[in-house]
């Protein structure tokens, strides 16, 4: 298996989000769960997840899928020797899917994603604050302050 592109945006409806990207893209997603679906193409090899919340229509973060975790620690290791900041996450649960990842941020401050999915699972997320922090992230709920959000959620940075 080939390393896969990833892309996460932001969506206010999904339901409506979904239907015009099927219509778009021409397939099926390959998981819809609630406040999350993604769609995997083939060709060009694309991982296309859409997140309830945020501001629709940006892009919440990037990323690239590699086929095992051999990959992401060699991956992680060359980042680190550039001399890079990252965050590493082990068998961390989020976007309904278990990953071995680690997370850097471009020039701009756009979030990166490396990861390796090790399985789906049906439970949402496993926050991490040390997560937060490093991608200067928070979510506010209404009538409340600031608050740590769960993986999938507006603000958020997560794939699968």
């Amino acid at each position: 298996m080939a390393n896969t592109f990833h892309v996460s945006m932001y969506v206010k409806d999904l339901d409506a989000a979904l239907d015009r990207y099927r219509k778009i893209l021409g397939v099926e997603p390959a998981k819809v769960r609630p406040g999350y679906a993604k769609f995997e193409l083939a060709d060009p090899p694309v991982i296309f997840s859409l997140v309830l919340g945020g501001e629709p229509g940006t892009v919440s973060h990037l990323g690239i899928r590699y086929p095992g975790t051999g990959e992401v620690a060699s991956e992680m290791a060359r980042t680190k020797g550039q001399g890079i900041d990252l965050v590493q996450q082990q068998g961390v649960t989020c976007c309904y899917a278990k990953a071995d990842k680690f997370w850097v941020k471009d020039e701009d401050g756009m979030p990166w994603e490396m990861y390796s999915l090790i399985a789906d699972v049906e439970a949402e997320t496993a926050d991490d604050p040390k997560l937060r922090q490093f991608l200067g992230q928070s979510f506010e709920k209404p009538g409340e302050g600031a608050m740590e959000a769960s993986c999938c959620a507006p603000g958020a940075a997560c794939g699968g």
